[in-house]
């Protein structure tokens, strides 16, 4: 657990006690502030007490108390602060509402010498700070991944001299960070994504733009090309900075040598393989060591994950494609060869009423099975174009296409939709996915067998 002098004295509130709000208290509490906790669920207060000394934790709501004087609220990324009473509360008191990597930020004066790394985007985050981890690990650099992902940033002990830490930013996480200032950050894309939190599209990309603000002129900073909100940030970063601080990656330097990448094809990992080997090159990997990690990166579940491979057949797991931009690149993975050969899985809780992002690429659809909410709505856009199942449930829709598929073909969940119809998230519908189609797998092969 990362422990500073720096919180010892003050005093904060956490509002939310998940895994990072846990944290965070015990946090704070090691290193001598004094804390105010809440959640409104029983069970999340009663994990207190095994993950510090309870004792030492004020157990009140920071809405209703008063909280006058407090360093800080600190609040899980989840609560919608356009929503949540908690914001006017903590203006009403004069306090800042942050969040754990703001405390992170500010307790990194008392850490072994360091650097960080701060990526974020509307998709790819997750994958491009993996990836980049593993390139630094691979170089012999101690690395490891947070915010975002992985564990609470707060949380193990801290790195050892020379370690990087390399942060996956959510918008929300930006939004409550004030100080933080990157080695290297980096930004993928900006597609309308979380509008609901946001006062209009601008807003949002305003948002992403704030993790670059915090940057000192002198650091380094890394740009997706594909979208002109992107780009606008970049060009205010270049106009503010020395020349060569500012990269843009767009992947043209590595289209030759993506085929030796088996977890990365695509074109949208082709930008995230462009990013993170920018962010490593400004950290000092050379070319010989990234170029090895990119051949050895094994990806993250339910991110275009190949799952099996049977009969010719690639079933591959992108559940993480929960809207149609991020569905997009993975459609354009597969071009025909020379026929359409995708088998797409499609359908959920849809963000919008139109697959726009994805219509360039209907022509790789051998044929499309929808299911939950979107079905109806999906299989009338897709009816022109392609074959279309109306399956609504994930096993019938695996299991059309599995007879359907033929040698060379791949079989994907790509739902462009959120899950919460039929599933908890997207790694539960993902890890659906991947059993029935395991199970499907055994029992054609126990029926050849017999």
């Amino acid at each position: 657990m990362i422990v500073s002098p720096i919180f010892a004295g003050k005093r904060y509130a956490v509002l939310g006690l998940a895994r990072s709000g846990l944290t965070a208290v015990a946090t704070l509490v090691e290193s001598g502030a004094h804390v105010m906790a809440w959640d409104s669920r029983d069970e999340a207060r009663q994990q207190l007490c095994e993950w510090t000394d309870c004792g030492k934790v004020e157990l009140a709501d920071p809405v209703s108390a008063d909280i006058t004087g407090y360093d800080g609220v600190v609040v899980s990324p989840g609560i919608p602060l356009n929503r949540h009473p908690i914001a006017e509360a903590a203006e009403r008191a004069g306090v800042p509402v942050i969040g754990d990597i703001e405390l992170f930020a500010l307790a990194r004066a008392s850490l072994p010498a360091h650097r960080v790394v701060g990526i974020t985007g509307t998709n790819g985050k997750s994958t491009t700070t993996s990836l980049v981890c593993h390139l630094l690990e691979v170089a012999g650099v101690p690395a490891r991944a947070g915010g975002n992902i992985g564990v609470p940033v707060l949380g193990p002990e801290p790195l050892p001299e020379g370690g990087v830490y390399v942060l996956e930013l959510s918008s929300y996480q930006i939004d409550i960070t004030r100080s933080l200032d990157c080695d290297v950050a980096a930004l993928l894309n900006i597609t309308p994504d979380h509008l609901d939190r946001y006062d209009g599209f601008e807003a949002y990309a305003a948002s992403k733009g704030r993790l670059f603000s915090m940057q000192g002129r002198e650091r380094q900073a890394v740009f997706g090309v594909g979208d002109k909100e992107t780009r606008s940030i970049a060009h205010i970063e270049a106009a503010r900075r020395a020349p060569g601080l500012v990269r843009f990656a767009d992947g043209a330097d590595l289209v030759e040598i993506q085929k030796e990448w088996p977890s990365l094809q695509g074109p949208h990992n082709l930008q995230n393989a462009a990013v993170a080997v920018a962010i490593v090159e400004a950290l000092g990997v050379k070319k010989a060591q990234w170029r090895k990690g990119l051949r050895t990166f094994s990806g993250l579940p339910h991110r275009m994950e190949r799952v099996a491979v049977a009969n010719g057949v690639t079933y591959i797991n992108d559940s993480k494609a929960t809207n149609p931009a991020s569905t997009a690149p993975a459609i354009a993975a597969f071009p025909p060869d020379p026929e359409p050969r995708i088998h797409w899985i499609l359908g959920g809780l849809p963000k919008g009423d139109n697959l726009d992002e994805c219509k360039p690429f209907f022509g790789n659809i051998a044929a499309a099975y929808t299911i939950g909410d979107a079905g109806p709505l999906f299989a009338e856009i897709l009816s022109p174009y392609t074959q279309v199942h109306r399956s609504e449930m994930m096993a019938e829709a695996i299991r059309q296409a599995m007879a359907a598929a033929k040698p060379g073909d791949v079989v994907m969940l790509s739902p462009a939709c959120a899950s919460f119809d039929q599933f908890r998230d997207y790694e539960a519908r993902g890890d659906v996915f991947r059993q029935i189609v395991e199970a499907l797998l055994a029992e054609n092969a126990k029926g050849e067998q017999d």
